[in-house]
């Protein structure tokens, strides 16, 4: 089983992943991807903001 260190790693590295995939698809005006992948961000932000990770600036760079 895995630990909560593991855990919050991987959903740190899969966040910081999936925005510059968003960011990508929003620039190309791939709306239909991006609002698939805004339903993960938004479970990885509250997987992170649970497991009391702070969400500063760096960190989530998806305005909205």
């Amino acid at each position: 089983m895995p630990s909560v260190s593991d855990i919050v790693k991987d959903s740190v590295v899969e966040f910081s992943r999936l925005q510059d995939w968003m960011i990508l698809a929003k620039k190309n005006n791939d709306l239909e991807t991006y609002e698939q992948m805004y339903k993960r961000y938004i479970e990885l932000k509250v997987i992170l903001t649970t497991a009391g990770v702070n969400l500063t600036e760096q960190l989530d760079r998806i305005k909205e």
